[in-house]
């Protein structure tokens, strides 16, 4: 048994989302999205060393030798399966580990919107799921595929960095491939899985211009893609992925967007109005003819007043997802005030003192 199973298993019993390691620190727990040390004393830096080499194998010491940073997925009997990312910093090497739930959850109980479902419907192109880290867009994209999974009699290929959650083939046939260990690089599997007869291609990180070409290209040719960007809006992601091209390539980019792109989702966390837990608050860009015009004119900046006024196309905004959920109960009034862009709706929400301390802040 690895010593760090010690401190994974007690993360998973406090229903943490990550862990994390660092020298001269006692191990640290985020809730909720807030960290606080576990009781234990400092690690110092040969101490930390030695544990992380009793979960990295060689070609992850290598990796990590090479680059100062590691992606590990490591699974321990009885207590679950984790995402690791080992990396180099000042003090010397850190750790951070994902606690990746036991069981997929599914959409309905994920508290996302009725038409997030019926994107595992589309026959074909382009999905993207986007928000900052830890903002829930794995579990998104697992729920969606676990959807297909349980519907549709078709191949889903999932390339991923590291493989978090696993999927049985159950009328879809589902296989996971991990990126540095059954490929070298998402281009690479992307490259092959055009050969491999899939009609769903599950892409975790689009971070690269080749990456986001081969991505484009299969979604042209009849397939469903569903991709992950690290963006914050819905619409920026269209931008986030023409500046991944030279300006000379820009307008074909646009069309092929225009033609291709199906739905953008945004995600935030937001603390739930109990204080137990986060409720995702989630923007909705569907492509509609309006859409589609303004993406293949350039014109990015208008999707937002499109959206605004697209809710029977299934649009919806993000100040338009909180106030719903203030409104709702559901999630804490200041908390979605912060976040919210336009914050006057949200001020009779909240409490006086809240409201002054708040302002205070901004």
């Amino acid at each position: 048994m690895a010593r760090i199973d010690a401190f994974l298993e007690l993360g998973r019993q406090q229903g943490c989302s990550d862990i994390h390691f660092t020298v001269g620190l006692p191990p640290l727990v985020r809730i909720d999205g807030d960290l606080s040390p576990v009781q234990f004393r400092s690690v110092e830096a040969d101490e930390m060393r030695s544990m992380l080499a009793e979960v990295m194998d060689e070609t992850h010491k290598q990796d990590f030798k090479r680059r100062g940073a590691v992606d590990i997925s490591y699974a321990v009997g009885g207590l679950g399966r984790f995402r690791i990312n080992v990396l180099a910093q000042q003090k010397g090497p850190s750790a951070v580990c994902r606690v990746i739930p036991d069981k997929i959850v599914p959409l309905a109980k994920l508290g996302l919107p009725a038409m997030v479902a019926s994107l595992a419907d589309l026959p074909a192109g382009l999905v993207l799921v986007t928000g900052a880290c830890g903002t829930g867009k794995s579990s998104t994209l697992a729920a969606i595929v676990d959807e297909i999974n349980r519907r549709r009699k078709v191949t889903v290929l999932t390339l991923e960095n590291p493989i978090e959650f696993l999927h049985e083939s159950n009328e879809a046939l589902v296989i996971q491939r991990e990126v540095g260990t059954h490929c070298r690089t998402f281009a690479e599997g992307l490259r092959s899985a055009l050969r491999q007869d899939p009609d769903v291609i599950v892409v975790t990180e689009m971070s690269d211009e080749e990456t986001i070409r081969l991505a484009l290209e299969a979604s042209e040719t009849g397939h469903l893609v569903l991709a992950t960007l690290h963006t914050r809006g819905a619409a920026p992601a269209i931008d986030r992925i023409l500046d991944a091209f030279p300006q000379s390539a820009h307008a074909q980019i646009r069309v092929t967007l225009a033609e291709n792109l199906r739905c953008v989702l945004y995600q935030e966390l937001v603390r739930a109005a109990d204080g137990r837990g986060r409720r995702a608050a989630v923007e909705i860009l569907t492509v509609n003819p309006a859409v589609s015009q303004h993406i293949r004119e350039g014109r990015t900046f208008q999707i937002a007043s499109v959206m605004a006024t697209g809710r029977r196309f299934g649009m919806q905004q993000m100040d338009q997802a909180l106030l719903a959920l203030v409104r709702a109960e559901e999630v804490d009034p200041a908390h979605a005030f912060l976040l919210a862009k336009e914050k006057a709706e949200f001020r009779p929400y909240l409490r006086e003192t809240e409201g002054l301390e708040l302002l205070m802040e901004l």
